[in-house]
């Protein structure tokens, strides 16, 4: 059973105004661009894929970018290698807080524009700087891994969704010019499972969600992934955490048993806990999402 038949269907729906307006101008703003950069949060690969990447890069460089790989194992990092690979993919592993794997990054788009500029001199015009842009969903890393790629804080980078709000291009180097656009969301979140993984992971704004229904179902998340892929979490996450654990119950049934024990029953701060515990990685470094 999937873990929304638990709950009610359209739980979770987000379409700010910015948002709207931010991809109405990336549409225009990409007839300029050489390589598109999308970065994912490497704890749901999956369900930070936005739909409509294939149309908005076209014949472009894409360079696939899997942020917070500090967040799962790397047991969990080698199966999406491979997972990856068997779609012809090359995936880029960052921690863009920490600048890991960030120069892979550069190096993979400024190698595209080698091409380009091949092509432009073919053709008696003089090289430019490749451009880049930006894309994924509201807090994956996205201004994170450009502040990384210049080397010093340009653009506003904070641990919540819908921080950046206009476009804006960033000379990063002689070589390499990348446009920094807002996370871009589908206007329907017709998944609702991809959709609370985007609540649990909080990257979606909290305004369209239910903390209790969310946590509850990061629980649920967590038994099932115990009882199929326990070799990829961290040993009992919940029980290490809250000294209590009881893999017999329903995420909601736990989030009000664990209220009792530890909150004085206070069943909404008890959710906002275990998801900024989970967010902030005091639960270890867990997977939402493995390959099939």
């Amino acid at each position: 059973m999937s873990i929304t038949e638990n709950y009610k269907v359209n739980l979770i729906q987000w379409y700010p105004g910015h948002i709207a307006k931010a991809e109405k101008n990336l549409t225009e703003q990409l007839k300029r661009v050489d390589v598109v950069l999308e970065v994912r949060d490497a704890r749901i690969p999956l369900a930070t894929h936005h739909p409509k990447i294939a149309e908005w890069v076209g014949s472009k460089t894409r360079v696939l970018v899997l942020n917070r790989v500090d967040m799962i194992l790397p047991s969990v990092r080698s199966l999406w290698v491979e997972w990856f690979k068997a779609q012809g993919e090359v995936p880029f592993f960052t921690n863009a807080q920490h600048g890991q794997g960030v120069t892979a990054v550069a190096k993979a788009a400024q190698a595209a524009g080698v091409e380009i500029n091949k092509r432009r001199s073919e053709r008696g015009m003089l090289p430019r700087p490749v451009r880049a842009v930006v894309i994924g969903y509201p807090n994956v890393g996205k201004s994170a891994l450009i502040n990384r790629l210049l080397g010093r804080r340009v653009v506003e980078s904070a641990a919540r969704p819908g921080v950046t709000r206009q476009l804006r291009w960033v000379r990063i180097s002689e070589q390499l010019e990348l446009l920094d656009a807002p996370g871009v969301i589908p206007a329907r979140l017709g998944d609702q499972e991809a959709a609370l993984k985007l609540a649990i992971c909080d990257d979606i704004g909290e305004s369209s969600y239910d903390n209790q229904l969310v946590a509850a179902a990061l629980v649920d998340i967590l038994i099932d992934l115990q009882a199929t892929g326990a070799e990829f979490l961290p040993p009992q996450p919940l029980k290490s955490r809250y000294d209590f654990e009881d893999t017999s119950l329903t995420g909601e049934a736990y989030l009000h048993a664990l209220a009792e024990f530890r909150y004085k029953g206070d069943v909404e701060r008890t959710a906002r806990q275990l998801l900024t515990d989970f967010r902030k990685g005091l639960l270890g470094e867990i997977p939402l999402e493995l390959p099939a």
